[in-house]
């Protein structure tokens, strides 16, 4: 049976590891993105349905910030993860309007995941 510490410390471990990933996601998606414009619009089908593989990881973060005590403030800018790549992302393409605001949530999504990364190695 795991005691307490160690469900703690495996949780921010774990929580950790799913941000970094986060990041790298948000970085591969990036470039796909870059590959559609300079390269080959046939890239676009590979960015759309990439994210269907890392955008519910700010959902299991959330969980581990509970079972890894976490303080507040990272809990809420997870829950700012999540809803930046899924809802407020998904209006930017599909809202007449809001798609030049696509890449700008972009940079915001890894600003706040590197941030998330840097408030963690803390506790």
């Amino acid at each position: 049976m795991i005691n307490l510490n160690n469900r703690v410390q495996y949780s921010k471990l774990a929580f950790l590891i799913l941000a970094w990933i986060f990041t790298v996601c948000l970085v591969a998606q990036t470039f796909i993105a870059g590959l559609a414009i300079f390269n080959s619009s046939s890239h676009w089908v590979h960015h759309t349905t990439f994210v269907v593989w890392f955008q519910f990881l700010p959902i299991i973060m959330l969980v581990l910030s509970f079972t890894g005590q976490f303080p507040k403030l990272i809990r809420w800018k997870v829950v700012g993860l999540f809803l930046l790549i899924v809802p407020l992302q998904y209006m930017s393409v599909n809202i007449l309007g809001l798609g030049a605001i696509h890449p700008v949530i972009a940079l915001v999504l890894f600003w706040l995941a590197l941030n998330v990364i840097k408030n963690t190695e803390k506790i």
